[in-house]
Order: structure tokens, then C-alpha cells, then sequence
């Protein structure tokens, strides 16, 4: 454990309060821990790494379908690299912040994202976006941090292959061929990157975002733009909607990043579970309505 994140433990100790800890050292164990700390009655459960790792604990949280009032609160101890849930709620990335929003910060009922059965709560991204997550290396992501992603970005530039596919949802339908595909809860992703701007925890809606194909001589100065600033930069080509439910067909596997974690397959149904999570957050949190 990080010396830093030990004073902080230490510190809510010190309050009076009860702390268990749990390291994880493979996949699924913050999913297990989670559950397990549901079923035993925990007030709180703080999820100590990254995007991937909330994305862990949130599944384990509600897999038993146990209704919002009687599932633990989930808070974050930012520990990633790029942070993107933590960051756009104001979460402190300071462990000891951190862990005072946890023991005595406000709670908020917020909503719970679905693709095909699985839970995501900030993002989940296909196409351009999910080709440079993937492509990123870790260690280049120790170094840089969210930075390695708009460089790993540059670099893939000459392999764009843009994906086709049909979006549909109430009153909304696209069909045709797409650079970047992104389905927000939350609002950004890749490090800082801002894809689904307008995104809301607890709106019951989706946002969803769409980058369709550009023509080859617009498409450096579109993805710099886009890596530089999110889908804003490159706002007047967007096809957007807000929806509670989101269904989509690509003619080949699509590969879709749940908060950084990979889905892959060629259908996808999206859906909000609207006020399905108690959430530690601060005051004034931007992304509640």
C-alpha cells in the first residue's frame, strides 16, 4: 500500500471509524470484495485505483439487484492514471481528502449505466478512442500520465479504420460510418478527454455522442482537435442524443471500453438504471443535475 494512502486510512481510524482493507491482486477481486461487503451490511465502500477498478466495484455493488437504500455507498480513492470519474466530480485526488468525502461527505443517488448486462458508470467508448486506450502502454501511462494517450493517438493517426454500424433508441436512429462512438453516464475518458460534455449521474438519460466519418483531408486537424479537446473540438460534426435506452449493429466486432474495461461483439444494448447507486460526492459536484 502507498505510504500516502496508509496515513489517509490511518487518519479516519483516528475519527473513531472502522476500516477494513482489501488488496486486490488479480481481476474480479474488487468485484468479489465488493459483494461480499455488500451481503455483510458495510456502510461504505471506498474503491481505492482507477476507472477500471470502480467499474469493478460498482458491478459487485449491485449484482445482487438489492435495491439502491440497501447497498453500501460507494466512494472513490483515486489511484489510476488518468482518474476520469474522480476528475470530472470533483473527487480530491489527495488520499486524505479523498478518504474524508468517504467517512463524512454528502451522498448522492445516482444512476448505473448497462451494455449487455454489464454495469458501467462513467463511459463506455468505441472506435478512435478505444483503439488509443488500448494501444497506450502502461508504462508510458506511469510517465505521462493522461498525456500518453494524445501522443499514443499521434502516433495511430495512419491507422484509423472507421467503424460502420446502426444506432437506434426512442425517437432517434443513425446509420453510417463512425470515427468515435461514446455512451456517457459520466463525461470523460482516454485521460481528460471530454466526450460526453453535457452527461449527467442522475438524469436517468444516456448522452450519446457520435463522430461520423470525415473525409480523409479534414481528418488530422478533426483528431488533434479531437485528442486536444474532446468531442467539443469537433462539435459541428457530432450526432448526438439523450436517451434511456441505446441499441446498436456493426457489420464487424465492435470493440466497446465499460470505463476502461473491453466488451466486444457486433450488438450492444445500452440502458440506464436510473437511481440505482448511493455515491459519495462533494458539494456542488457538476455532474449532478
Amino acid at each position: 500500500m502507498r505510504e500516502d494512502v496508509r496515513r489517509a486510512v490511518h487518519a479516519v481510524r483516528d475519527d473513531g471509524l472502522t476500516v477494513d482493507v482489501r488488496v486486490t491482486w488479480e481481476g474480479g477481486a474488487a468485484t468479489r470484495f465488493a459483494s461480499e461487503a455488500a451481503r455483510a451490511g458495510y456502510e461504505t465502500v471506498v474503491a481505492g485505483g482507477g476507472d477500471g477498478t470502480v467499474n469493478e466495484v460498482v458491478e459487485g455493488l449491485i449484482e445482487g439487484n438489492a435495491e439502491a437504500r440497501s447497498l453500501p455507498r460507494l466512494a472513490v480513492l483515486p489511484l489510476g492514471t488518468a482518474n476520469d470519474l474522480a476528475r470530472a466530480c470533483g473527487i480530491p485526488l489527495d488520499p486524505f481528502e479523498a478518504m474524508r468525502l468517504a467517512a463524512s461527505g454528502p451522498t448522492a443517488i445516482v444512476d448505473v449505466g448497462q451494455a449487455n448486462g454489464r454495469r458501467f458508470i462513467n463511459l463506455a467508448t468505441g472506435g478512435f478512442g478505444t483503439q488509443v486506450t488500448v494501444a497506450t502502454p502502461a508504462e508510458l501511462k506511469k510517465v505521462l500520465g493522461g498525456a500518453a494517450y494524445l501522443l499514443t493517438g499521434l502516433r495511430h493517426f495512419s491507422n484509423i479504420k472507421p467503424e460502420h454500424g446502426w444506432l437506434s433508441g426512442p425517437g432517434f436512429a443513425w446509420e453510417g460510418s463512425f470515427l468515435v462512438l461514446a455512451v456517457g453516464n459520466g463525461r470523460q475518458a482516454g485521460g481528460g478527454h471530454r466526450l460526453c460534455p453535457d452527461a449527467l449521474l442522475d438524469d436517468g438519460l444516456l448522452d450519446v455522442r457520435v463522430l461520423p466519418k470525415l473525409p480523409r483531408e479534414e481528418l488530422p486537424e478533426a483528431l488533434r482537435s479531437l485528442l486536444r479537446d474532446g468531442l467539443d473540438g469537433v462539435r459541428r460534426e457530432l450526432v448526438g442524443a439523450r436517451l434511456p435506452l441505446l441499441e446498436i449493429e456493426t457489420d464487424e466486432p465492435l470493440q466497446i471500453n465499460l470505463d476502461g474495461e473491453p466488451l466486444t461483439d457486433t450488438r450492444f444494448r445500452f440502458e440506464v438504471l436510473p437511481r440505482r447507486l448511493r455515491m459519495k460526492l462533494p458539494a456542488g459536484c457538476p455532474l449532478l443535475g
